[in-house]
């Protein structure tokens, strides 16, 4: 579906397809990967990756009954927004020359995938998906074990001392505190709803979740094993930019 669109309408396409795909960071990354073999514009993989695992429709609904529509309906839009912003902002520096390269023999299995039959298909899936397990797998249990310490060994009280009070820089730590926790949308909801009821603004909640949710440490971890160091880099810091914009922008708006 994908590969009937381009340019701009490529980048909303695929960040709209993430919106649908009910997956956290670390089950999107493979996606992306696919994405990526497959010979997809870079652009639009990486609206799709930003977008998957940080806005869906379940989360838009549990966001309503905890925060509003007014608070989900902004998240939801800002989501998408900064997945083709981010997606598009990349395409245009023209980073493809930063993915790690697949030999030959990987691009020429792919050129004939094309022709498979369904068994053909069922049997890849099989053995590409116990390929990525096995290179993945210890890469996600490392970085969920570093998101699993520092999530329960930093006290709440920390936490609310440093992102309430209003705090002139309290979005931009939001974002550098969510990026090493590991969870998906709907794990973050409790704990937006915690620092929600104690008075952390709201952008800066927002900034939190989207950092918890597109930038997980995790799948940091596992982008690097397809991305050269200074694109991952570059990737960090286009959507860092992006939450703690938006934070900011809710935080004036709210």
């Amino acid at each position: 579906m994908l590969t009937h669109f381009d340019g701009f309408t490529g980048n909303i396409i695929a960040a709209l397809l993430g919106t649908v795909t009910p997956f956290c960071s670390c089950s999107s990354v493979p996606i992306f990967i696919g994405f990526t073999r497959a010979g997809l514009p870079v652009g639009m993989t990486f609206s799709f990756l930003i977008s998957s695992p940080m806005v869906d429709v379940a989360s838009m609904l549990m966001l309503m009954s905890f925060f509003g529509p007014e608070f989900a309906i902004f998240y939801t839009v800002v989501g998408v927004i900064l997945a083709v912003v981010g997606g598009k902002v990349l395409s245009i520096m023209k980073v493809e020359r930063y993915l790690k390269k697949y030999d030959g023999a990987i691009r020429d299995f792919y050129a004939e995938s094309e022709y498979f039959n369904q068994r053909q298909r069922l049997n890849y899936a099989l053995n590409d998906t116990k390929i990525i397990v096995r290179k993945v797998f210890p890469y996600v249990l490392l970085g969920v074990l570093i998101g699993a310490v520092i999530h329960n060994w930093i006290p709440q009280e920390f936490i609310l001392s440093i992102l309430g009070d209003n705090n002139p820089f309290a979005v931009i730590l939001a974002t550098i505190i969510g990026i090493p926790i590991y969870a998906d949308i709907f794990g973050t909801l409790p704990i937006a709803e915690a620092l929600y009821l104690v008075g952390v603004p709201a952008g800066t909640i927002l900034a939190l979740m989207m950092a918890i949710t597109a930038l997980s440490l995790p799948s940091l971890i596992m982008l690097s094993q397809v991305l050269q160091r200074k694109l991952l880099f570059l990737f960090i810091g286009i959507v860092s930019i992006g939450i703690i914009f938006v934070g900011y922008i809710f935080n004036f708006v709210f």
